[in-house]
Formats: C-alpha cells, sequence, structure tokens
C-alpha cells in the first residue's frame, strides 16, 4: 500500500470551512490512471487535482476531476493549486499547464502568507443558447439579458434574474437539469454593489457548486457586453451561501470595443488539512 500525499483547501474564502473545497495530491506521478476518476469521487468534493512535472514551461501540471469527469480547466482547483505549490517555493508568480494552456496566477503576500491571488483566465466564446425556453421552464425563471453559452474549457450559461431573491429561491430538479445540457447553469443578479450567483452543474456530479472561478470570468464578459459593467471595473461576486459555504469572488475584464483582451478572477483561500491516502 503506498502513501500519496494530499492537501484540502477551502478556496474563494479567507476562512476555514467556508468557499469552495480542493483536495490537492502534490505529487501524482506514481497513481495509476484507474485510480484519478475513483479517487475523486471518494473525496466527494467539486474538484480533486492531481500534480504533475510539466513541459511547457510551467511550474506544474495539473489534472482536474469532479466526482464525475474529468475538465480541461476549472478556476477554484487553479487558484487552490496556486496557493498550495507557491507556499514552499516564495513564488510571486506561478504558472499552471492545464488542458487549456499554461494559466498564470499572479500572488499577494503579507510576509510569508499568500493572501490572494490573481488568475488570467483564457478568453470565452459565446453563442445563443439554443434551449432557453426549456431552461427557463425548468428553472421557472426568466432571464433579462440574452440567455447565452459561454466556453473556456467548461461550458457555461447565464440567466439574469430581477433581484437576489430571486435568485437564492431557484430550486431545480437537478435529474431534469443533468438531462437537458451538460453545461453549469449559472442564475445571477445585482446585490447593491455586488453580484450574486449560484451555479448548478448535476451533469457533472455538481448539484450547486460553492464558488466557480472559471464561470466568474465569462459572467464578468457578460456583464460587460451587455452593458451592466465596464471594461476595467472589479466585480465581486457572492456565491454559496445557500449551501452553507459563503464565498467570494473577484473578476475585471479588459478590452476595447468588440474585442476582450484579458479575463482575471481572483480570490483567498485556506489550507486545512493535510494527510495522505494510503493505495495499492
Amino acid at each position: 500500500m503506498a502513501p500519496y500525499r494530499f492537501v484540502f483547501a477551502d478556496v474563494f474564502t479567507s476562512s476555514p470551512l467556508e468557499g469552495n473545497q480542493l483536495a490537492v495530491f502534490t505529487d501524482a506521478r506514481e497513481l495509476s490512471e484507474e485510480l484519478l476518476q475513483p479517487l475523486a469521487k471518494e473525496i466527494g468534493f467539486s474538484e480533486t487535482v492531481y500534480v504533475y512535472p510539466s513541459g511547457d514551461g510551467a511550474h506544474a501540471r495539473i489534472r482536474i476531476f469532479t466526482p464525475a469527469t474529468e475538465l480541461p480547466f476549472a478556476g477554484h482547483p487553479v487558484l487552490g493549486t496556486a496557493f498550495v505549490l507557491a507556499a514552499p517555493l516564495q513564488l510571486g508568480e506561478i504558472r499552471l499547464e492545464t488542458g487549456v494552456g499554461v494559466v498564470p496566477v499572479v500572488l499577494e503576500r503579507e510576509g510569508a502568507r499568500i493572501v490572494f491571488g490573481w488568475m488570467r483566465q483564457p478568453v470565452p466564446q459565446w453563442e445563443p443558447f439554443s434551449q432557453t425556453e426549456e431552461l427557463s421552464q425548468l428553472l421557472g425563471v426568466r432571464s433579462s439579458l440574452p440567455v447565452e453559452l459561454y466556453r473556456n474549457g467548461p461550458e457555461f450559461v447565464y440567466l439574469e434574474l430581477g433581484s437576489a431573491d430571486e435568485v437564492a429561491a431557484v430550486a431545480p430538479d437537478f435529474g431534469r437539469l443533468a438531462k437537458l445540457t451538460g453545461a453549469g447553469v449559472n442564475c445571477f443578479a445585482r446585490s447593491g454593489s455586488k453580484w450574486k450567483t449560484r451555479m448548478f452543474a448535476p451533469a457533472s456530479g455538481v448539484d450547486e457548486d460553492p464558488a466557480t472561478g472559471s464561470a466568474a470570468g465569462p459572467l464578468a464578459v457578460h456583464l460587460v457586453r451587455h452593458g451592466r459593467a465596464a471594461f476595467g471595473d472589479e466585480i465581486e461576486i457572492a456565491q454559496g451561501a445557500e449551501i452553507g459555504r459563503p464565498s467570494t469572488l473577484f473578476a475585471r475584464v479588459d478590452g476595447e470595443g468588440d474585442r476582450i483582451e484579458r479575463v482575471e478572477v481572483g480570490g483567498s483561500a485556506v489550507i486545512v488539512a493535510r494527510g495522505e491516502y494510503r493505495l495499492p
């Protein structure tokens, strides 16, 4: 029985037991391919990360698994892994190779402690969502903006509701939602100076996600494209309260006219546990 060391982190929060849980296996070279998905299912977090040496000019290569599938890219695994790996190396920036390319994460410190990170995400592609009417009926809501599908590795659909209370009241039938679309479904609304969002991805084994970094970047793009925010605005996003894991994410988009040049998502993370699995 070989030992495989892991670190647990809570991501998009500065408080333990909040935010989105993440497991990071810091050296997965000896883990067999057949163990990766079952181990992610065993842990049961939204995502589990396996770390490998990189051959693409990055500090490390990572693979990301939900309890049900592997993802080419996801936000809270990248940010959380950056906190885990960069802490002992005293790096100001760490570059992580993902299935969509190398993602740089710029880290802010107080003394030796990392307190915040900004990741530069792939600029998403977007298109009208072809099942808007079916999705609206299933959720029992109507979007005040066009319902569009964004891709930055994973896929996300966005519906703007009238208030934070309407977002909090959404109660999907997860079985029907999983059959309708494999994309993550985001319901969001302005809440004062912030944006409240909930993200449902039952087809990926995550009924509701506490904090979705890969969806925060496209949300910021969606807001800029439809005049809800401006280029350069730092958008604060609240997520996860309905499932007892309050999270805070930040996003900003740079560009000009119709051209999106840079998408960044930021937040904090805290390490909460270390241990090892003993597996054949």
